[in-house]
């Protein structure tokens, strides 16, 4: 049994909670990255809130509820979190 959870954990900590080493990213945050190329959110285009941005992963790609989707969209758009912010944010973003 303890051998058994101890596979487990390690398969979850890999393959959810450590960067990808192609493009350093967790998949919560590629999802995001996906999600919004698909809504066509793009530099030159307007902005839109994040509410809808979560809603989509949340019903398309990530059903495990919308606190990790915020937690990460807004740790994506802090420039102190991250040595190159990859989304733009717009208002009072985290």
């Amino acid at each position: 049994m303890k051998r058994s959870y101890l596979d487990y954990a390690m398969s979850v900590i890999v393959s959810r909670a450590l960067p990808d080493c192609r493009d350093g990213l967790k998949p919560v945050q590629r999802r995001i990255l996906y999600s919004m190329h698909e809504m066509g959110n793009y530099y030159d285009k307007p902005y839109k809130k994040s509410a809808r941005i979560v809603g989509d992963v949340i019903g398309k790609y990530h059903p495990h509820g919308d606190a990790p989707i915020y937690l990460a969209l807004v740790r994506m758009a802090q420039d102190f979190s991250l040595r190159i912010p990859l989304i733009d944010g717009q208002g009072n973003f985290g």
